[in-house]
């Protein structure tokens, strides 16, 4: 009688530790996918935001010396080099903008990111540099005005978007801890499971022992 209720004790147990093995099993699986989670997350916030702030940057400083050059035109005595300093600024924007966009944007962040790439595309061409400043009518104001106020426009943008870097940064942060604190709630489960299953094995061991002491 006694070794039946030993023999159900042990089929018992060993449902327990199928289900024990189930439990680390999925939980070896959830911390892979939290792994992967947390890598793709370390990778979004480097490519997506550390380096497109750089590139905001960057493309703020290049921006100033062209608000510097239109403002500064009475000053210059080659108005053809400053008309293709002006121009070589824009290209090396564009070029940064082009990087820009191979980045995983959100929708807001394009909206921005297209409406900076047309204000130096379109607005902030300078075919002649006469358009600003002639020896004898001096500096046209209205013209520069005109071209700072689309500087303007496009600083505000590079505001924005540097906004947005800073708002998925932190989403990403969240993230990160959402999944640190899922893999603690689970190392707590393996823990548990791993103290049944030590519980387990000392109750086998002496159950055996009981049995060859009957015999």
């Amino acid at each position: 009688m006694r070794r039946r209720k030993i023999q159900s004790a042990k089929v018992k147990i060993a449902l327990v530790l199928t289900f024990l093995v189930i439990i680390i099993f999925g939980k070896n699986l959830f911390e892979r996918k939290n792994f992967n989670e947390l890598g793709d997350s370390f990778i979004s916030f480097y490519e997506d935001r550390l380096v497109v702030e750089s590139y905001i940057f960057s493309i703020s400083e290049k921006l100033f010396r062209i608000k510097l050059l239109i403002n500064h035109c009475e000053f210059e005595s080659d108005y053809t080099n400053t008309v293709q300093e002006i121009s070589d600024y824009e290209q090396r924007i564009l070029r940064l903008v082009k990087e820009f966009e191979k980045t995983q944007l959100t929708t807001t962040e394009e909206q921005f990111l297209n409406d900076f790439k047309r204000i130096i595309s379109d607005n902030l061409r300078i075919a002649d540099y006469t358009l600003l400043y002639s020896v004898e009518k001096g500096i046209n104001e209205q013209k520069v005005k005109e071209y700072n106020s689309y500087i303007e426009r496009a600083l505000r943008d590079l505001e924005k978007l540097s906004q947005i870097q800073v708002n998925e940064g932190q989403k990403l942060a969240m993230n990160s801890d959402k999944v640190v604190n899922r893999s603690k709630i689970w190392s707590q489960f393996e823990l548990a499971a791993l103290i049944i299953l030590l519980g387990i094995i000392y109750f086998l061991i002496y159950s055996s022992k009981s049995v060859s002491n009957e015999i």
